[in-house]
């Protein structure tokens, strides 16, 4: 049980990092392309 759940923390934990950091990645390479036009 408690390796199921410590599965699902992670797998939580590495979705909401993964996606906050795609969002300053995506965000970035937008702003910069703003910026050299």
């Amino acid at each position: 049980m408690l390796g199921m759940v410590d599965a699902w923390v992670s797998a939580a934990w590495i979705l909401s990092v993964g996606s906050a950091v795609g969002c300053v990645v995506y965000g970035a390479m937008h702003w910069n392309y703003e910026d050299e036009e």
